[in-house]
């Protein structure tokens, strides 16, 4: 895909502000056809800009009323990096591979303590875990805009 124009962040923002709009009715938002809106939708996903689409979710209301973020000092073959499955750990929202002295930061969640001590438990296999609670999240998501 060629560099993102205006019409391609435009939609792009109307799709991150409500990703279940109709392409007639985002057509009506950008001023487009519903056949223009489709393909750059459609090029939008093939060049894999958009990747997906998700309902956001409430973790407390489900359950999750624990969330911490752990730092992984792991290096060599039982790093957590190395392994998929801990991303597929049902506590674990996402890793990021970090600078300084761990090599990744995880983002977990947990019913309750007994439960994160489980999920501390289970990342020490791979190395020392350092957490930090999260009290709380003023800012859990926001839109992507163009880079400045």
């Amino acid at each position: 895909m060629t560099a993102m124009d205006d019409m391609d962040w435009l939609l792009l923002s109307e799709l991150q502000t409500d990703a279940r709009l109709s392409f007639s009715e985002l057509s009506r938002r950008v001023h487009l056809s519903p056949p223009a809106v489709a393909e750059r939708v459609r090029r939008l996903e093939e060049a894999g800009v958009i990747t997906g689409y998700h309902a956001q979710v409430n973790l407390a209301k489900v359950g999750w009323t624990v969330a911490a973020l752990i730092r992984m000092s792991c290096y060599g073959p039982r790093c957590v990096l190395r392994d998929p499955s801990v991303g597929e750990w049902p506590e674990v929202r996402g890793i990021d591979r970090i600078t300084g002295d761990a090599c990744s930061m995880l983002r977990v969640v947990a019913g309750s303590m007994d439960g994160f001590e489980a999920v501390i438990d289970r990342l020490a296999a791979f190395g020392q875990p350092a957490s930090t609670m999260v009290l709380s999240s003023p800012v859990e998501w926001c839109p992507v805009l163009p880079a400045g």
